[in-house]
């Protein structure tokens, strides 16, 4: 794995920066330099009744216009949402202020609520100096540590994409080197496998299922970003993987460290990251120009901006409401009410703010939504270890 990322990684920097200009993008006249080839894909979405095929076309990225400008705008950015790692981030030198940007610090969260869900789910978690201890050690692991390695691996290979969106993110804008970016992807890597290792031993596991959950959730991240896979052409399997990653794998790890992880679990946990599907094409509209320069399939692109936001708040909404109708079915009726009334603010702001403009608003739909989708997590967390 080693040798491939490096040679991947180094082979195609090679094409895309000029190192004779501290390593950054060149754009003149809003054109973006890229190489002369033409990027095209045969992405192919079928259906039963009805075939629709959705291609990219080939496109000479040269000619491709970038409509961000290449600095980001005088007085208009944020340095707190520089640390969070999200849009409207101002400029800056400091490298240790870039290394947390690339982790993207506000994508922690999920994952640190994850290990608490599974966790809870678990039946098995006590307040008790040891037990908080190795679940804040967890928690480091699949925020900070693999998370941040799956955020950066994403950016570094999403580098051709934010040259044209966002010119002036660290590593199309030269902020960071290449060296530091690999030392710093191999750094999180290593270091979430290996707390997963000590988080086995701490729990006495005859079968290191943390260190395999880790590893797995690793390589899963990989090939979602990297070629030749890079699950994230193609619309539903990208952001299915991403919903698992975000949902299933930290519940999964809490679960694992405190008590047995079932079938069932496995089964309801997966269903639930069919909303994180949903969540993840929120973060795709964003992107749509540079998708499409580059001929990735989201499904924004794929279906147009006016269906696939549809698209993503059913995925949300009916996974929820699947999920309280087996709570119901499984004799838990508060649990299930419980979940339902968690569903209703959330449609509210889908109409509020996301169904209105799901650019604009991505940000304040996700801030308003999200703490109700998570809390109806831990309610299920809740309703299985009963």
């Amino acid at each position: 794995m080693s040798s491939v990322l490096n040679t991947v990684l180094c082979s195609r920097l090679s094409r895309f920066s000029n190192r004779n200009n501290n390593n950054k993008y060149n754009c003149c006249n809003n054109h973006l330099r890229v190489p002369t080839h033409s990027v095209s894909t045969p992405a192919t979405l079928s259906f039963n009744r009805r075939s629709l095929t959705v291609r990219a076309a080939d496109t000479d990225t040269n000619e491709v216009k970038s409509n961000a400008p290449d600095k980001a705008p005088a007085g208009g950015g944020s340095s707190f949402n520089q640390l969070l790692g999200i849009k409207g981030a101002a400029q800056e030198t400091n490298k240790w202020k870039i290394r947390l940007q690339l982790t993207k610090p506000v994508t922690w969260p999920p994952l640190v609520w994850g290990v608490v869900c599974g966790a809870a789910a678990s039946g098995n978690f006590h307040w008790n100096l040891e037990d908080v201890a190795k679940s804040v050690l967890c928690m480091i692991m699949s925020g900070p540590c693999l998370t941040g390695y799956t955020q950066t691996l994403n950016d570094w290979y999403d580098r051709e994409i934010d040259a044209i969106n966002e010119p002036y993110r660290p590593i199309p804008s030269g902020a960071i080197s290449e060296n530091e970016v690999i030392s710093q992807i191999w750094l999180l890597l290593l270091g979430g496998l290996g707390i997963a290792g000590v988080l086995d031993v701490w729990a006495g596991h005859d079968t290191p299922i943390l260190f395999y959950l880790a590893l797995g959730g690793s390589l899963l991240s990989y090939i979602y970003s990297a070629p030749p896979l890079k699950l994230k052409q193609n619309g539903w399997i990208g952001n299915f993987a991403l919903g698992a990653s975000y949902i299933s794998l930290p519940w999964w790890a809490g679960q694992a460290l405190f008590g047995t992880l079932t079938p069932d679990i496995i089964v309801l946990t997966l269903l639930y990251s069919i909303a994180g599907l949903g969540i993840a094409i929120v973060n795709d509209f964003k992107s749509i120009e540079g998708d499409k320069a580059l001929g990735l399939q989201s499904l924004p692109v794929a279906f147009g901006a006016e269906t696939a936001k549809w698209i993503c708040v059913g995925a949300i909404d009916v996974t929820q409401l699947s999920v309280a109708g087996y709570l119901l079915g499984a004799g838990k009726p508060y649990y299930a009410l419980a979940l339902l009334a968690l569903i209703v603010p959330q449609v509210v702001f889908q109409f509020q703010y996301f169904l209105k403009d799901p650019v604009k608003y991505d940000v304040k739909y996700q801030a308003s939504a999200q703490p109700f989708l998570v809390l109806g997590l831990l309610v299920t967390a809740l309703a299985t270890s009963h």
